[in-house]
């Protein structure tokens, strides 16, 4: 008679399937928490005379959000409270409190006028809008005559 010894952990996984279990994973399996859930997604546009910066926050409404500016630093945040309750008729009742957050930050360049930066929130979509110094605006091409 041998005796076999027998990982439960390891059981019917090769050394592929291991290695792919470890490196395979997301920040939501080390942090606890989904990042894409919890901080929307961000694209940031360049035009001629602005920066534009679209967060994509859908559920949310214009009063949640605070969008501020520290120490160089564009700061996007909001914060919801989701209230759900369900009665039944008897002796028990449930309520459920959900808050829902994020906070983004993003470092302005010095070409930013941060006197006139402006926001709308529109279908789900928060756009910054972040004006250019006059100086940092793309002149016109000019050509320069030999003497």
């Amino acid at each position: 008679m041998n005796v076999v010894k027998v990982n439960p952990f390891l059981q019917g996984k090769s050394f592929t399937n291991i290695i792919d279990d470890v490196f395979n994973r997301s920040i939501s399996d080390l942090v606890g928490s989904d990042y894409a859930v919890t901080n929307p997604s961000v694209n940031i546009t360049e035009q001629n005379d602005s920066f534009t910066l679209d967060l994509a926050a859908p559920g949310l409404e214009k009063k949640d959000f605070n969008i501020s500016i520290e120490k160089g630093q564009l700061i996007i945040s909001a914060s919801k409270e989701n209230k759900s309750e369900e009665n039944q008729v008897g002796k028990w009742a449930r309520k459920e409190f959900n808050f829902e957050s994020f906070r983004r930050t993003f470092h302005l360049s010095d070409l930013i006028n941060t006197d006139h930066i402006t926001a709308e929130y529109q279908n789900g979509i928060l756009s910054v809008i972040l004006p250019k110094k006059e100086d940092a605006k793309e002149k016109a091409s000019k050509t320069i005559e030999i003497k």
